[in-house]
């Protein structure tokens, strides 16, 4: 896979939090390098040198190594003097003046995609509480490279396919049902800028359809509709929504009047000719 700007600006935004939320002074990391087992350090922050900048880390060596062959946080109170690592990459890790160090797995998929760094300059254990604050940053991370892989997936498989390909209207409908899924995704993101992201690419599978104009839909009617095209009940749609089965039949006679439409298979019909729905 490759590494991009927008990967690693997911790595950079990870690194932010971790130090926010563990207090460690310096942080670093970077992702996976396409077609071999090896993590470049790209991003920084907190660091007084560059000694750790574009390091490639190999899977199995030093701390950041172990934590990509085992897939799994693993921590040093000293780096240079432990015993649990190998120790190819001491002399960058002692000029940017490190001791305590922990390294965490960001996996996506079960593969590792990149590693995150804390650190202190001063020997000393680094606790549960610090280790479980630097997991939640990786997590959060790994959330956003998933949804972003499906997304870049989702915008693949909505291309136009040959009107002789037998698998051509399974796949669309593989399509509809991924984009339902992630419309009862999008609301439970936290992160405004993921979120918007998301909805940004669901807009573009919908405008695989050539939308017309017609009636502005609100947000849940458009999730609502979402949920009912891919064949969910009202009851499974308010499951998949996070709300009650009278806020979905509200949300449906809302976006029926809408739409002109008298029945649920009406409103989705009309929904993709005018572009909400793929």
């Amino acid at each position: 896979m490759a590494v991009d700007a927008a990967d690693a600006a997911e790595i950079r935004g990870a690194l932010a939090r971790l130090r926010r939320a563990t207090g460690l002074p310096v942080a670093f990391g970077g992702l996976l390098e396409s077609g071999r087992r090896q993590v470049r350090i790209s991003e920084l922050s907190g660091t007084a040198t560059d000694a750790l900048r574009a390091l490639a880390v190999t899977s199995g060596n030093g701390l950041g190594g172990r934590a990509v062959a085992l897939s799994r946080p693993c921590a040093v109170t000293d780096y240079s003097v432990s015993r649990q690592i190998s120790h190819e990459y001491d002399l960058p890790v002692a000029a940017e003046g490190l001791r305590s160090v922990l390294a965490v797995p960001v996996v996506v998929r079960r593969q590792v995609r990149g590693v995150l760094y804390g650190a202190l300059r001063s020997a000393q254990p680094l606790g549960d509480r610090t280790l479980s604050a630097a997991v939640a940053a990786a997590r959060d991370a790994e959330q956003a490279l998933v949804l972003r892989d499906e997304a870049g997936e989702l915008l693949a498989a909505s291309r136009p396919r040959p009107a002789h390909d037998p698998a051509g209207a399974a796949a669309w409908e593989q399509v509809r049902e991924a984009h339902a899924a992630l419309r009862a995704l999008a609301p439970r993101i936290t992160d405004p800028a993921l979120r918007d992201e998301l909805l940004r690419a669901c807009g573009l599978l919908a405008a695989g359809n050539a939308p017309a104009p017609g009636p502005r839909l609100a947000p849940r009617e458009v999730d609502v509709l979402a949920c009912v095209a891919a064949g969910a009940t009202n009851g499974a749609a308010a499951e998949r929504l996070g709300v009650g089965p009278e806020t979905v039949k509200s949300y449906l006679r809302s976006a029926m009047r809408k739409l002109g439409a008298r029945t649920r298979g009406e409103a989705v019909a009309a929904a993709r000719r005018t572009g909400w729905l793929p």
